[in-house]
């Protein structure tokens, strides 16, 4: 994924207008941070001829370990990244996503959401102010 990214990057230049890559990927137990994983991408992109600012344009999207874990959060109010989250059917991943939608939306951090959550939450808003 890390080395496919520039040149999907390079298609949404390509298509122009308001055309924007969102990457998603697990940050998982040998990944410290988002920031880190994104940093594996940027390494890569600069080595494919990728500019910073095509780069910071890109929205990064990392659950720690699997996104049930957010979910979980999202339908109780707790989670542990540190362990897996439960699997869920699709309608309690649809309506999760309705209130992630809300929570990012509101701004600032929710007491006990998940530090992969919230670093991903901030770049959602990146996305969302781009188009305003």
């Amino acid at each position: 994924m890390v080395n496919s990214m520039p040149s999907e990057l390079q298609r949404c230049i390509g298509a122009g207008g308001h055309t924007t890559l969102m990457v998603w990927a697990d940050c998982d137990d040998n990944c410290p941070d988002g920031d880190a994983l994104k940093a594996l991408f940027w390494r890569e992109a600069e080595r494919q001829g990728i500019t910073r600012e095509q780069f910071d344009d890109v929205v990064f999207v990392f659950p720690k370990d699997r996104l049930e874990n957010w979910i979980e959060f999202l339908r109780t109010g707790i989670t542990d990244e540190a362990n897996e989250g439960p699997r869920v059917k699709n309608r309690d991943a649809a309506n999760a996503a309705r209130k992630l939608a809300e929570m990012c939306e509101a701004g600032g951090s929710v007491t006990g959401m998940p530090p992969s959550l919230l670093w991903s939450c901030k770049n959602w808003r990146v996305l969302v102010q781009k188009f305003r």
